[in-house]
């Protein structure tokens, strides 16, 4: 009888912490990118969220520029865990000095590298094809799937901000005019099978990519130099604008990969809540190894967080209180 009280007390009183913590906490959507760094960050974001600190967390669908979009004009979702902020600087700047958006903890702590990728195999038997515009005088070496009289340069699917600049520096570097055309590869899926196609035949392809990812530990590729130095004001003018008629070329900087939260659950979540999410942030490398496993095991987000969570206690448990710790090793 004694240990069946103590049972029933130790029980009420964890009901009572993580009820105090869902009341501050309460409802919360988070946004999961159709790409596999940014599932498995959300998927970690709502496992921390739910187990360590009793929030109602749930996972909702999105992309970099109808989410950021949509957190700033609609204060929905709440979350945008893996938030490319470079590809969106004057709307995420915008919100945020407007008082919609609540910058939290970068993402990437070594920042997210976007650029056009060759196959290392092209690289090593053409060494003279280092920047963009060397690929675009051949292509012979990157034909159109369609067209073998053309080459292509492959595009990510609609909705990305990758895809946006990628189509703007396709008109930069005269894409069209080099008898290159520009690829809707429709998916990220698509985009990753048009890769691992040109690798099993040992053809030419070039076009956007991004890291971190497993696909580039898996697929050993070679970003192409741009051949000029960044320029902020045409980056932020032209190249990240779709419409913009006249884009100049420009290098794809580092990008700022950050945690973007709505300010209304800024204020609504409480200081521990937002402490985590100001501190939670990992490396390319933690990443690239943790998406390995994943695609090795054909796991999913939340196969990965719990993975992550188990593998890397010395580094998550920096990012939240003993208390909260015990709470997650508890849902293992």
């Amino acid at each position: 009888m004694k240990k069946l009280l103590a049972s029933t007390c130790l029980i009420a009183g964890y009901l009572a912490v993580t009820g105090t913590a869902n009341a501050a906490c309460g409802d919360v959507t988070i946004a999961s990118m159709n790409w596999q760094s940014a599932e498995v960050l959300a998927a970690l974001d709502k496992f921390i969220l739910t187990e360590g600190y009793g929030c109602n967390a749930e996972i909702i669908v999105g992309d970099t520029v109808p989410t950021i979009t949509s957190m700033i004009e609609k204060g929905e979702p709440d979350v945008a865990p893996e938030g490319w902020v470079g590809l969106l600087p004057e709307v995420v700047n915008g919100g945020i000095g407007d008082g919609k958006l609540v910058a939290a903890a970068d993402s990437l702590s070594d920042g997210g590298v976007q650029g056009w990728w060759i196959p290392k195999y092209v690289a090593d038997a053409h060494p003279d094809i280092k920047t963009i515009d060397d690929a675009l005088k051949h292509p012979e070496l990157f034909p159109d799937p369609e067209d073998k009289s053309k080459g292509a340069v492959h595009n990510g699917p609609a909705g990305w901000g990758g895809t946006v600049v990628t189509g703007q520096l396709y008109k930069a570097y005269g894409g069209a005019a080099a008898n290159f055309t520009l690829i809707d590869t429709g998916s990220a899926a698509g985009l990753d099978g048009s890769i691992a196609k040109a690798y099993e035949r040992k053809e030419g392809w070039v076009g956007y990519y991004w890291a971190p990812t497993a696909l580039l530990g898996k697929y050993a590729m070679v970003k192409l130099d741009h051949g000029v130095a960044f320029n902020a004001a045409e980056w932020k003018r032209c190249n990240t604008v779709a419409d913009c008629a006249d884009p100049k070329k420009n290098d794809w900087p580092k990008d700022k990969v950050q945690t973007l939260v709505t300010k209304g659950f800024s204020d609504r979540a409480g200081a521990e809540v937002m402490g985590y999410l100001g501190k939670r942030s990992w490396t390319n490398d933690t990443v690239n190894k943790l998406m390995a496993w994943m695609t090795d095991n054909q796991a999913t987000g939340e196969d990965g967080a719990k993975h992550f969570l188990e593998e890397n206690e010395a580094l998550w448990t920096q990012w939240v209180s003993p208390e909260v710790a015990e709470n997650i090793k508890a849902a293992l």
